[in-house]
């Protein structure tokens, strides 16, 4: 290429360190210039001809009269948001509200263990099963939430015999998920669990002391009787068929190594280390959000060293969010997680079924109801269609404004492509669905975490060639 005889394609860039700018494109391809090198390319003088071929390849600039840059990124958009039309495939049934844990950041009003009245019932569980059959999506994960779900247990699995009849005429991929706490697991349940292939999902946010201080219930033996679950299920199941979540509090800042080893030592090969959400009566409890987000990245960056360094010694594990991250970065896919997509992922993405029938477009949506907030509420089982609530202004206006490519500072960001909007966070935490991204934890903490794994992925090839086997799986 002769000097100035490129064109800019669609770009957005980002002073990275003191010597180094990020460029991205529409699809999240990426690449590292110095200020010398951006500038010269920026008004044509570039004479490196190694460097725009690179920039070339990446889609960043083409040559003048060229089409086919053009139609490959058109293309490969295209491919990344080709989730859109299969909406919605994550259903939750929130089948009772009753739980016998009393966790220190429980984001929802937890009923106590005999108060029967807050269980789904069939009925509702039957018009929720037709709505979520109502969804374009060939694959639906029906997920039981609670409260502790399996203190409704008889429901559960009759809404897995029901849909499993249902889909004898739908044909969809049908997977089922029960999120529990794991102190209730029988023999029953786990054959039950056996028999239809079902998923369980649990918390566990680290050592004995930290998990039972974090998540009480009576007899302080949380951790004891998780920890026995996990590997019950594993023993029977397969290790494939239980995965755990944690939650950072306050007391977990300090812990990042301890967490990852007793995941490890479970043989758990993936932990999501999780910041405590702003939802519902979490902020109300001691141990809630009390750090902000710069403790929680030191404690994200700490974490994500002592897995890579994990791999490095020959222990497989994988950083929950940084492997969605990657498969954005690395890949031509989009993983459809919902905190991560634009337009968001509430109603798009999953849809939750309340215990009283009310229809939520997320399960933080459900949680700012608790708090009397329902501005999230699309509907309820017994007088709403799937048609009103995917097009329910409730719905459909939050998606409009929070679009990230029109979003102010957003449509701007070079880390759009990787990011995505999360009108229920903003709402909670400053009153409207797009907030200020300036002074937005959500994109305080997504940056920091974009930028740790992009500075790690261009600084070091081992955790380069890491992140790419997390971003295939």
């Amino acid at each position: 290429m002769t000097q100035g005889s490129w064109q800019m394609l669609p770009i957005r860039f980002h002073r990275f360190d003191d010597d180094s700018i990020l460029l991205t494109n529409l699809v999240g391809e990426h690449f590292f210039l110095s200020e010398d090198e951006f500038l010269a390319v920026m008004d044509g003088t570039c004479s490196d001809q190694v460097l725009l071929a690179r920039l070339r390849a990446r889609h960043l600039i083409q040559l003048p009269g060229e089409r086919i840059p053009v139609e490959l990124l058109a293309v490969k958009l295209r491919t990344r948001l080709r989730r859109l039309p299969d909406s919605t495939g994550l259903h939750i049934f929130v089948v009772t509200l009753r739980c016998e844990h009393t966790c220190r950041y429980c984001q929802v009003s937890r009923q106590p263990s005999a108060k029967s009245e807050y269980d789904m019932s069939q009925d509702t569980a039957r018009r929720a099963l037709d709505l979520a059959f109502r969804s374009p999506s060939p694959h639906l994960k029906i997920e039981f939430q609670g409260g502790e779900p399996l203190l409704n247990f008889p429901l559960v699995r009759w809404i897995v015999a029901e849909a499993n009849r249902l889909n004898q005429a739908h044909a969809k991929r049908l997977t089922f998920v029960i999120a529990t706490n794991l102190a209730l697991l029988s023999t029953e349940i786990l054959g039950f669990c056996a028999a239809e292939g079902i998923y369980l999902s649990t918390s566990l946010d680290g050592p004995a002391d930290l998990h039972n201080s974090n998540r009480r219930r009576p007899g302080q033996d949380s951790w004891e009787r998780t920890v026995a679950g996990i590997r019950l299920v594993q023993e029977r199941l397969g290790p494939d068929r239980v995965s755990a979540l944690m939650t950072t509090t306050e007391a977990s800042l300090g812990r990042p190594r301890e967490i990852i080893d007793g995941y490890a030592d479970l043989g758990l090969r993936q932990v999501f280390l999780r910041p405590i959400s702003p939802y519902g009566f979490a902020l109300r409890q001691r141990g809630g959000a009390g750090y902000d987000v710069s403790r929680w990245l030191a404690f994200y960056d700490a974490g994500l060293d002592h897995i890579i360094d994990l791999n490095r010694k020959g222990v497989p594990m994988v950083e929950t969010y940084a492997a969605i991250i990657a498969k954005k970065m690395f890949t031509n896919e989009d993983p459809g997680y919902v905190d991560l997509t634009s337009p968001a992922g509430i109603g798009l993405g999953a849809l939750v079924y309340n215990y009283d029938g009310d229809v939520y477009a997320s399960d933080e949506g459900r949680m700012l109801a608790e708090m009397g907030d329902h501005t999230f509420r699309l509907g309820n089982v017994r007088n709403s269609d799937y048609r009103d609530i995917l097009l329910s202004e409730e719905l459909l206006t939050p998606l409009q404004q929070s679009l990230t490519l029109s979003a102010p500072m957003c449509n701007t960001c070079a880390f759009e492509p990787y990011c995505g909007a999360d009108p229920v966070f903003h709402h909670a935490t400053m009153g409207d669905f797009v907030g200020h991204k300036a002074m937005s934890s959500f994109c305080l903490r997504n940056m920091g975490v974009f930028t740790t794994i992009l500075r790690r992925a261009r600084d070091d090839s081992f955790t380069r060639n890491l992140f790419w086997r997390w971003a295939q799986q």
